[in-house]
């Protein structure tokens, strides 16, 4: 065994101190039984059973988190979960081995050094606690040597990593080349010329001409595959109608709502709170003289604004002060005056009137949110009832005339999303159908229900002429008046290129200067600026612009100068390429460490750990 001074730094090793510790929770306390204790071996080294169990169990409980909803184990093998812990793991495993192989380790006193550290290990004086050490490797399901085993191999492994990529560096030619790309500037004046502009005016085309457009641009105007679907469907709305509501529950819901509907008095008042009576009255007499303002007196007591906002309050919530500051004006300082915190200086900024609804007022909207409860419960009761329907053979049209649901028709792609198609769930029972589902009732978002039928699977096929018509007269408009002022336009480029000023060609020049790569004019193609980045000094160029040309000259190209800001932006890019090499050739390393260890893995025990997630 190698030893000697760990270089790791302190944040580097409590960083891998915490992924340990964490690492050996979340699977539960109990190890997985049974003789097999490994799923796999790297070269000398083992890929312990258990390991692995916790490993995929955090990695799930983390998609699960980020997802919003628990994944079972079939949805995390289906994104790939399993392997992607298989792989980390045998990568691990395998730098476990070259450092073994190649005598790189920590010595005892060092490894000692670190257990001391971590915080769990300490008792209420702070010093290491044997008996708290013992306990969470106990809780975390593991051994002492098995947790100094595995923060040795951890220390190692970050030891070689950080040898590899330590002192990697990109050529500063790179950083060079890529700071002068990103940081050159453009000086151009450009011209846009539309409709108005032609000399010849644009006549609107027959329709043989709109047809013979049409067919030599067919691909343009293709539909994707279409699903063509009955369904029916039975929304709270088309109940409400029918439900009755007691007078007697309009009025329990109002005075449920009292406190919506009537509302006292309310103001914004901030309070500047003092330790006593003397400071305080020493404040207000500032204020009374002019000597002061209420932000001054906040700001010498080392607070904000915001520290002494109390937001909108009512005259009871400030108790005794209630009265004098309800009495003042907007704009007033009052007080000193007392406070559960003390005495204090208030100052009202708003006043908000009382509110008072009457029942008669909100009567309706109150029978309305009622009558939508009821008719929401009433389609949850109905949907057993409807799918039994449907589960006995009834069609969805039987269902449209013996029951409230009603039927309708959609040729549905995953571009629409109006109507029925608004709702998730239609969309995702659209797309998963198949001809050979049965309806059946699935529940929609505020409260629906709908059940669909396939009909056909229309294939990809051209938008019919006639349905289209009216974009076919705007593209060809487009394309026509484009080419005409095109035409037009390539007389005044001789005299551009020459120098002569845009405006002595007819032109209204608009001219930029210092405009960056990633500069987006508005109003402008977003490809605009990038067209102007490949043109030489004083190239003079025609842009195509949705029915319109740009005519823009560049007149200058501006190289990168030596400020202090590109020096600083040349450094940090250096740094990021720096570790992006150092990075991708750790990687490189790893990849030749995993085939020369030779990984063999056992599927019985990988599949033994999957049957216990559910």
């Amino acid at each position: 065994m190698a030893k000697g001074k760990n270089n790791l730094s302190k944040t580097a090793v409590w960083i891998l101190m915490g992924l340990l510790i964490l690492g050996l929770g979340g699977f539960g306390a109990t190890n997985l039984s049974g003789t097999v204790r490994t799923v796999g071996q790297v070269g000398e080294k083992y890929i312990d059973i258990n390991a692995y169990a916790r490993a995929l169990s955090q990695e799930i409980q983390a998609a699960s988190a980020e997802a919003g909803t628990q994944i079972n184990f079939a949805q995390a093998q289906a994104m790939g979960l399993d392997r992607a812990v298989l792989a980390s793991m045998v990568q691990a495993r395998a730098l476990d081995h070259e450092t073994e192989q190649i005598g790189l380790s920590v010595g005892d006193e060092n490894l000692s050094n670190e257990i001391l550290k971590i915080p769990a290990f300490r008792g209420i004086d702070g010093s290491f606690d044997r008996e708290a050490y013992a306990f969470s490797l106990e809780q975390a399901g593991t051994s002492e040597a098995e947790f100094e085993t595995r923060l040795r191999e951890e220390i190692s492994r970050s030891l070689l990593q950080g040898a590899i990529m330590a002192g990697t560096k990109m050529p500063n030619t790179y950083a060079r080349i890529l700071v002068a790309f990103l940081g050159e500037r453009r000086d151009f004046t450009w011209a846009e010329l539309d409709v108005k502009d032609l000399k010849t005016p644009y006549e609107t085309p027959e329709e043989d001409t709109l047809r013979n457009f049409y067919e030599a641009n067919i691909n343009d105007y293709q539909l994707p595959e279409t699903k063509r679907i009955t369904y029916a469907v039975l929304q709270p709305d088309d109940l409400i109608d029918d439900i009755e509501i007691d007078q007697s529950d309009l009025r329990a819901e109002y005075d449920a709502r009292a406190d919506q509907y009537i509302q006292p008095e309310r103001r914004l008042v901030e309070r500047l709170v003092y330790f006593n009576d003397q400071e305080a009255n020493k404040a207000a007499a500032q204020l009374e003289v002019g000597g002061t303002s209420f932000e001054a007196l906040v700001q010498d007591r080392g607070l904000n604004l915001s520290d002494v906002d109390l937001g909108d309050v009512t005259k009871t919530e400030l108790d005794a002060a209630g009265n004098s500051v309800f009495s003042a004006s907007v704009g007033d300082v009052v007080g000193p005056l007392p406070s559960p915190v003390g005495p204090a200086l208030f100052r009202i900024n708003a006043v908000i009137s009382a509110q008072n609804t009457t029942y008669e007022q909100v009567e309706n909207l109150i029978r309305l949110d009622l009558a939508t409860d009821a008719a929401r419960r009433q389609v949850a009761v109905l949907t057993e009832e409807f799918d039994n329907m449907l589960a006995a053979g009834a069609t969805l049209e039987d269902l449209d005339v013996e029951t409230a649901m009603q039927i309708d028709f959609i040729d549905w792609d995953p571009s629409i999303e109006d109507d029925i198609a608004a709702y998730d769930g239609f969309r995702d029972a659209a797309k998963a159908l198949t001809m050979e589902d049965f309806p059946k009732i699935i529940q929609l978002d505020e409260g629906g229900i709908v059940a669909l039928r396939l009909e056909e699977i229309i294939p990809p096929r051209p938008a019919a002429f006639e349905v289209i018509m009216a974009e076919l007269k705007e593209n060809f408009k487009a394309e026509q008046v484009e080419a005409s002022l095109t035409s037009q336009a390539k007389a005044l480029l001789p005299a551009l290129r020459s120098g002569e000023p845009f405006a002595e060609q007819g032109l209204k020049p608009t001219i930029e200067s210092g405009i960056g790569r990633s500069a987006f004019l508005e109003g402008k193609p977003t490809s605009f600026v990038n067209d102007v980045f490949t043109m030489n000094a004083g190239e003079v160029r025609i842009i195509p612009s949705q029915g319109s040309i740009l005519v823009v000259r560049l007149d200058k190209i501006v190289a990168v100068g030596g400020s202090e800001e590109n020096s600083i932006e040349m450094t940090a890019i250096s740094k990021e390429v720096d570790q992006i090499l150092a990075s991708e050739l750790f990687k490189i390393f790893s990849e030749d460490v995993v085939v020369r260890a030779g990984p063999q893995i056992n599927q019985q025990a990988l599949d033994a750990v999957h049957v216990n997630f559910p």
